[in-house]
């Protein structure tokens, strides 16, 4: 600092001491005021407790405050920094406030209502004055705070950890000084609110704090207020929040603009942004928005405006009601409250969306709606429902339009209406109209009838254009019950109209069922193509039309196929001559593309006994035309004889009484022994499948099986035969009885099926009897098909040793090159050629060729059915190896075959593990 400068300070009249210290502490010069009072002296007095106070300055600070012990008391002093230079600091500032000044300072402070307090640090001495006692409630009395600890424990608990920290922070040289708000405990008990505020005031040499002064003021009013502006500003913000509102405010002088909480938030901005960072959020009309700020800035009153803009997580839509304020026409704040309408307008989109949408499932759906004044009979619609009548407009009479509609819709939709206006709920009915376009419409209505507000009464219906569907039906209906190349009557639409006939003539009989088929029709399809062959079927169907007689009935099986119904038969002969007639008429040639094609037509007739539906009909028909077709038949006509029906009505009892027979347990095995010839010893039995039902009695194999095949039974009743057989070879093996292998019939049904083999050796694992030790019998039937099912099981057999025969050899047509290939053991000669051994040579000449075969193919030839001993005899001579038939047993049951296979001393010889049985 200039020399001159600092000689004019000193010199200047100042109430207050002022003195110039050297770095050193050393008083340099001093003023008029600090000379009288002898402050040099005291300088040099407390010289260690001011260079503390030069240390602190050292390290930065630019003044420092303390207390000086004077004659006259403490007297407050300020050291501040003179001047520096590079190695630190030049010259100290030494100013001293004399007491009087001091003490007037004091007496302010203590009239201010403030409670003054020093605080000996070193002796930790509290002393207050009489206004903090007063404050405290302890006017005239002692409040027992002499120390520090005794403040602190009348600071609230929640309160003494802040007091504590804001108090430490100034002895640590943190805070420049000490300020802390905390709840202060009265004499009364209550807690009240005081502002604590003070400072260090002198040092030791050390620079550690000795002295701290400060002053308490009561704020209860203070906080009172401000907890009730919390709360209006808490109810506010809640208000604002539960309205979707907020606020905020814009200073033209900062372009600064201060909001909500909550408004922050949405919008992830910080408060203090300028206008500028808000605008770049902004992603409404600029245009539109610019015009709007410029009305604000030229303070025209309050202005309202919506903006969408960018928020933290999604774009928000805002009201804005913005106010400016003026003074003098200067515009010197703007405040606006905002709204969220981020819902409202997302709503508004959903329903227009909504509306688009149902007003375009209207559209696709063909739905419309009206209403209807139920005082002017004014017709109000939708664009849809004015589209579905062919007309424009929204309204309309409704008596001008119900002379569109057909009578019955008309009757129909004024009944609908009066009753609804009584009272009743919603009707539904369909309305038939026509357009102007003359296009005819149906549509499904819902009438209902309600009030509004005004109490008017309306009727309201609702309509949905149900042609397209009328008119699916229809096209559904022909292809489901017609031909859809004859458009005659289909297999459905036959079985309805036939059952129905049949149902009214219930127990009644005299109808024919006529089953035509085109002999010679593949033929024209493969050499004239398919289109010449529809052509050939659409003339037939247009011929029957013409042949069939009224109340008869006709149509297409399917294929080439056609059946007509005789509902006016007068005896077999009539019904002949209009059979007759037909196939006549159908058979002449049809001229096709300049070529004439000729076909036959042969029919099979079913005339209906008592009580015989459809399906039994048709069979009977189909198998009448199989006899009629037999050896290239052309033309022919074929009756079902009274015999057929006969075998018809069996096959079908047999059909139904099989359903369910293996879970009645009604069929059972019996067991026929097999005989080596040469030494007349059992070598095996053959399972026999017998079926008795309860009603029907015994059915013979030959009756039941086929239909076993042909229903596809003979799988289940299969697999029970093979389980039941090797279950009880088993049981007689375990109890000593030797039966050697068991052999079973085997179908071609079962053979087919790719898991039978499997299924066989499950049988034997079952059981536990060895698959080397069974036989499947197969027929040659069986054997036509070559199909990789039948090889899988034969190479699955050959594999664990199961042994194949093939039974009634003879009547089959087996080839013989097929045959040597075939892994088969056995041969079994067909007992009819048996039964003709004493009857011919042409038989037994059979007999000994089969016998022969068998040798050459290395097969051993087994015959069935032998029943004499010339028979026996005959197959000795021609080397047969094995026999069976009545001769030797008939087929037991299994506890008979158990006493005939029983090892008895006097007739039974065992030998090489065979039983060998002396015929009886």
């Amino acid at each position: 600092m200039d020399p001159g400068v600092i000689s004019s300070l000193l010199s200047h009249p100042l109430p207050d001491g002022l003195l110039l210290l050297d770095r050193d502490g050393r008083c340099l010069l001093a003023n008029a005021v600090a000379q009288a009072r002898g402050l040099d002296a005291l300088v040099e007095r407390h010289a260690p407790s001011l260079a503390g106070l030069r240390a602190r300055l050292s390290q930065g600070e630019e003044a420092v405050d303390c207390e000086l012990p004077g004659a006259d008391g403490a007297l407050q002093a300020c050291m501040r920094v003179v001047t520096r230079d590079r190695q630190g600091v030049v010259a100290y500032s030494l100013s001293v406030q004399l007491s009087s000044v001091a003490g007037a300072w004091l007496e302010a402070a203590e009239s201010g209502g403030h409670g003054l307090w020093v605080w000996d640090i070193r002796q930790d001495r509290l002393q207050h004055s009489v206004s903090w006692l007063k404050l405290m409630g302890y006017e005239g009395a002692s409040a027992g705070v002499d120390r520090f600890a005794d403040a602190q424990r009348r600071a609230h608990p929640d309160d003494r950890a802040r007091l504590r920290s804001a108090l430490e922070a100034h002895l640590a040289g943190r805070s420049p000084a000490y300020l802390c708000e905390y709840r202060c405990l009265h004499r009364d008990g209550s807690w009240r609110w005081v502002r604590d505020a003070g400072r260090v005031t002198a040092w030791d040499a050390s620079g550690a704090p000795l002295r701290m002064a400060g002053t308490v003021t009561g704020i209860g009013s203070q906080k009172q207020l401000e907890q009730r502006l919390r709360e209006q500003r808490g109810l506010v913000e809640e208000t604002q929040r539960l309205a979707g509102m907020a606020s905020w405010t814009w200073d033209p002088a900062t372009d600064v603009v201060w909001c909500t909480r909550e408004l922050r938030a949405a919008l992830g901005l910080d408060d203090g942004l300028r206008v500028r960072a808000w605008l770049r959020r902004c992603r409404s009309d600029r245009r539109a928005l610019r015009q709007a700020w410029d009305r604000i800035r030229q303070g025209e009153g309050t202005v309202s405006f919506e903006i969408a803009v960018d928020g933290a997580a999604d774009r928000l839509h805002l009201q804005v009601w913005a106010s400016p304020r003026c003074d003098g026409g200067q515009l010197l704040r703007v405040i606006a409250q905002i709204q969220d309408v981020t819902a409202q307008r997302r709503a508004d989109a959903a329903n227009r969306r909504r509306g688009e949408l149902l007003r375009r499932v209207a559209e696709l759906g063909r739905i419309g709606g009206c209403e209807i004044d139920a005082a002017t009979r004014t017709l109000y619609w939708t664009e849809e429902c004015a589209r579905l009548h062919g007309r424009e407009g929204s309204t309309m009479a409704l008596d001008e339009l119900l002379r569109h509609y057909t009578t019955e819709s008309r009757d129909a939709l004024h009944e609908a209406m009066a009753r609804v206006a009584d009272g009743a709920d919603a009707i539904s009915l369909d309305l038939c109209f026509y357009r102007p376009d003359g296009v005819q419409v149906w549509t499904q209505a819902v009438v209902e009838y309600d009030r509004d507000g005004a109490g008017q009464g309306r009727h309201l219906v609702l309509f949905r254009d149900t042609s397209r569907e009328r008119e699916a039906s229809a096209r559904i209906e022909l292809l489901s019950h017609y031909d859809t190349l004859t458009r005659l009557p289909n297999r459905t639409r036959l079985r309805e109209e036939i059952e129905a006939v049949l149902a009214a003539t219930d127990g009644g009989s005299g109808h024919a069922l006529l089953l035509l088929d085109l002999d010679g029709f593949g033929g024209i399809n493969e050499a004239h193509g398919h289109a010449a062959g529809d052509a050939v079927l659409r003339t037939v169907a247009a011929r029957l039309h013409m042949l069939v007689d009224a109340g008869d009935l006709f149509g297409r099986l399917g294929a080439d196929e056609f059946v007509v119904l005789l509902r006016q038969g007068e005896g077999r002969e009539a019904i002949a001559a209009a059979a007759q007639r037909i196939v006549t008429g159908l058979s002449d040639p049809v001229p096709v593309d300049g070529e004439i094609l000729r076909f036959g037509v042969s029919a099979g007739i079913a005339i209906r006994p008592a009580d015989v539906g459809f399906d039994e009909l048709l069979r009977a028909a189909a198998a009448a035309l199989h006899n009629a077709k037999q050896d290239d038949g052309r033309n022919r006509i074929q009756f079902h004889s009274p015999e057929a029906w006969r075998r018809s009505r069996r096959r079908l009892d047999l059909e139904q009484a099989m359903q369910g027979a293996l879970e009645r347990d009604e069929f059972s095995l019996v067991y026929q022994p097999l005989y080596e010839l040469r030494g007349g010893t059992v070598v095996g039995v053959e399972a026999l499948l017998r079926w008795h039902h309860r009603d029907l009695g015994h059915c013979p194999p030959d009756e039941f099986i086929p239909i076993a095949e042909a229903t596809g039974d003979i799988n289940p009743i299969g697999d029970w035969v093979l389980r039941e057989a090797c279950s009880q070879a088993a049981a007689w093996s375990r109890a000593g009885i030797v039966v050697g292998r068991m052999s079973v019939n085997v179908s071609a049904v079962q053979l087919r099926d790719p898991g039978f083999a499997a299924r066989v050796l499950g049988a034997c694992a079952e059981s536990g009897w060895p698959p080397t030790q069974l036989e499947l019998e197969l027929t040659e039937s069986a054997l036509l098909r070559d199909t990789p099912a039948l090889w899988h099981c034969f190479d699955v057999f050959a594999r664990e040793g199961v042994a194949l025969a093939i039974d009634d050899f003879g009547i089959g047509f087996s080839s013989l090159s097929y045959l040597s290939r075939l892994p088969v053991g056995r041969l079994k000669i067909d007992r009819s050629f048996i039964a003709g051994l004493g009857d011919g040579r042409r038989s037994a000449e059979v007999t000994r060729a089969i016998i022969q075969l068998g040798k050459a193919l290395r097969m051993q030839v087994l015959a069935e059915g032998v029943e004499t001993a010339d028979d026996e005899s005959l197959l000795r001579e021609f080397g047969c190896d094995e026999v069976q038939g009545y001769l030797y047993a008939r087929p037991l049951p299994a506890r008979e075959v158990s006493r005939w296979l029983q090892p008895r001393a006097d007739d039974t010889v065992a030998e090489s593990g065979r039983v060998t049985v002396l015929r009886r």
